[in-house]
């Protein structure tokens, strides 16, 4: 009996081929694990409304009147110019966040552009519009879950996932601005294009 029970206890060890079989086994898992966090994300799983923004956007700018820029609602409100041109560039602001792993809002600020029209205007939120799509395609799931800072010099003022920080301090920021925008149009007694939904000027298409 005791015989017995010592071979049946010796059963139940695992063999050596089954210990490298489960080695293997837990290699391969945690090959895939990796290669999921480095798969690259299409754009309408992070961002699904980008494309949207970006043509609402769009179409706000390329309203914008000619031989306005100075013009403001407020001796504290942006001039017409300023406001135009600060919505314009977001999109490069959605590039920083993209690229960099951190922004220094002290000393890396870029340049701020001058326009002679709104064509120009619109050609320039072009250009940085396609400029943030192509790294979006290439973004992964690692890069889009790591933390993007924000500093003043050297203190942290927030530290937040990155598409996060994209979705906040591009999209939304540029629906804010939008929203602006439509108002200074109005004012000036320009037509104000459709964005949700129809303006007081214009329907949407009926295919939106």
């Amino acid at each position: 009996m005791a015989k017995a029970s010592a071979r049946s206890k010796s059963s139940r060890k695992p063999t050596r081929s089954a210990k490298k079989s489960e080695k293997k086994s837990v290699r391969k898992s945690a090959g895939k694990s990796a290669a999921k966090s480095s798969t690259q994300l299409p754009i309408a799983l992070l961002f699904p409304d980008l494309e949207s923004e970006l043509s609402t956007t769009r179409r706000m700018l390329a309203r914008v009147p000619e031989g306005n820029e100075d013009w403001r609602p407020h001796s504290k409100s942006r001039t017409l110019g300023e406001l135009a041109t600060h919505l314009a560039q977001l999109p490069g602001f959605g590039l920083i966040m993209a690229t960099r792993d951190e922004f220094d809002g002290l000393g890396q600020r870029p340049p701020e552009p001058r326009f002679t029209s709104s064509e120009e205007r619109v050609r320039f939120f072009d250009e940085l519009s396609g400029q943030l799509r192509k790294v979006l395609q290439q973004m992964t799931w690692e890069q889009a879950r790591m933390p993007w800072k924000l500093r003043l010099g050297p203190k942290v003022v927030m530290s937040t996932p990155r598409t996060q920080v994209i979705r906040t301090v591009f999209i939304t920021h540029s629906a804010h601005h939008r929203a602006q925008l439509g108002t200074y149009l109005r004012m000036l007694d320009t037509p104000v294009p459709w964005s949700y939904g129809r303006s007081a000027d214009e329907e949407p298409p009926a295919a939106i």
